[in-house]
């Protein structure tokens, strides 16, 4: 499926698309904690190395995989639909 410009969406959509950027930011979130919780716990156990290194590439993966927020945001401010 293509991704749509933000501005051509109705506003039901934007808010569909608003509700679908919170639930991917704690789904992030949780995984991410999880991913610490596995670095500490190999750090503990003082296995440092590949299997540390794994979960810190899916971290920065997670933290950079922000759509546009911003976007979204001031286009649901200036449709006043906050």
């Amino acid at each position: 499926m293509a991704k749509r410009i933000l501005s051509e969406l109705t506003d039901e959509e934007l808010l569909a698309e608003d509700k679908k950027l919170k639930q991917a930011k704690i789904i992030n979130a949780t995984l991410i904690g999880v991913l610490v919780g596995i670095i500490i716990w190999s750090v503990v156990k003082s296995t440092w190395g590949f299997f540390t290194l794994i979960p810190l590439f899916f971290i920065y993966k997670l933290a950079n995989n922000t759509p546009d927020e911003k976007e979204l945001e001031e286009l649901m401010k200036k449709r006043d639909l906050s």
